[in-house]
């Protein structure tokens, strides 16, 4: 393997710091980067992330005792356009979105990539649980790590395809049980550091509260609505809209005559729907804000849908439908599920694969029912 300098993406935690070693240890040369996202000051560390000022000392250190040079990068502005803002419009379209998602396709690797030419650097390192494979026509395709309860592809969909070449993914052959024994091999002060658990710029998990802050706590968001069945009937009412989700059962109250579940939010009109779990299955789902690390998949075709982290990948056939409305700014794609899925949530990604490659995605924008 040719030698490179590879700018290494550093969270502080144990698995960028891994990362950077096995590439260390490949002989490359390598340049430590910590993103600063968003002001720390007043938020407290809970140890479940690792964005935070203490992450920031823990790369540093990790980077000293592997002898190579670290920064810190201010990316606060666009972080904060990018991520936090459409984090908040999101929950105030009624939606449920997913800042890493977001982060990774917007902010991170892009900012990464730009200052890694400025630095000379030939590629872009991650701690990343997913694999990148070359072939011999040039091709690169991002494929799921080896490790299925690890596996980071869902996060990584909105890349741009130009930038895979100059990719590198680590840990991507690993699992996290073997990462955390190489840590400890090494002396690295990350390596029984717990895993990042929270959302980074929200570190004690309140984002009712934080949306509070950001949009005002009379907007309409946030304010009692009703509560209603999928045939219309008032049962109740809602504490606002943004703090429901597809799916979820707590919160929605009492009386009924069997568990009641989210269905889905209606902002124009404030209601939150809710109805039984049968009623939570759609067969299909439209899908806008289009990406795609290889051709787009015909209509017809046969692929893997992911529609939450954590999910399972299962079968489902691309329908595009120009007949419906088009959603967002670019055209949009919808599928028709093999079987009926659980909790089709708009705001959430759908990640198409061909078996274990990453085909590309995009935003659910509906359950098509």
């Amino acid at each position: 393997m040719r030698k490179k300098r590879i700018l290494v993406a550093m969270s502080g935690g144990v698995d960028s710091s891994v990362a950077a070693a096995l590439l260390k240890e490949q002989g490359h040369e390598l340049i430590g980067a910590t993103m600063k996202t968003f002001c720390y000051q007043g938020t407290p560390s809970t140890g479940k992330t690792c964005c935070g000022l203490d992450g920031i000392m823990d790369a540093r250190q990790v980077a000293d005792a592997l002898a190579f040079p670290h920064y810190v990068f201010d990316v606060e502005e666009d972080f904060t356009r990018d991520v936090i803002d459409d984090f908040v419009s999101e929950y105030a379209r009624g939606r449920t979105p997913n800042p890493c998602v977001r982060c990774n396709s917007n902010t991170k690797f892009r900012d990464l990539m730009r200052r890694g030419e400025m630095l000379g650097c030939d590629g872009v390192a991650s701690g990343h649980y997913v694999r990148m494979v070359h072939a011999e026509d040039g091709e690169s395709a991002l494929h799921r790590g080896v490790d299925d309860r690890k596996d980071q592809s869902y996060f990584l969909w909105g890349l741009p395809p130009d930038m895979l070449p100059l990719l590198h993914f680590p840990l991507g052959a690993l699992t996290k049980a073997e990462v955390r024994e190489r840590a400890r091999e090494l002396g690295l002060v990350t390596a029984e550091k717990p895993e990042s658990q929270e959302i980074c710029f929200i570190p004690m998990g309140d984002y009712r509260d934080f949306l509070s802050r950001r949009l005002g706590a009379s907007h309409e968001a946030l304010e009692p609505g009703p509560l209603v069945t999928t045939s219309g009937e008032i049962v109740g009412e809602h504490r606002g809209y943004a703090a429901y989700t597809v799916g979820q059962r707590k919160g929605l109250g009492g009386g009924f005559d069997e568990p009641r579940f989210v269905i889905e939010t209606r902002p124009d009109t404030r209601e939150v729907v809710v109805g039984s779990r049968a009623e939570l299955y759609a067969p299909g789902a439209r899908i806008e804000e289009l990406n795609w690390l290889t051709e787009a998949p015909r209509e017809g075709e046969e692929l893997l849908v992911q529609i939450r982290y954590r999910a399972p990948a299962v079968p489902a056939v691309v329908a595009r439908n120009d007949s419906l409305p088009r959603l967002g700014d670019g055209p949009s794609l919808q599928l028709a599920f093999r079987e009926p899925q659980r909790s089709v949530t708009p705001g959430q990604s759908a990640v198409l694969f061909a078996g274990d490659r990453v085909l590309g995605g995009g935003r659910i924008s509906a359950a098509v029912r």
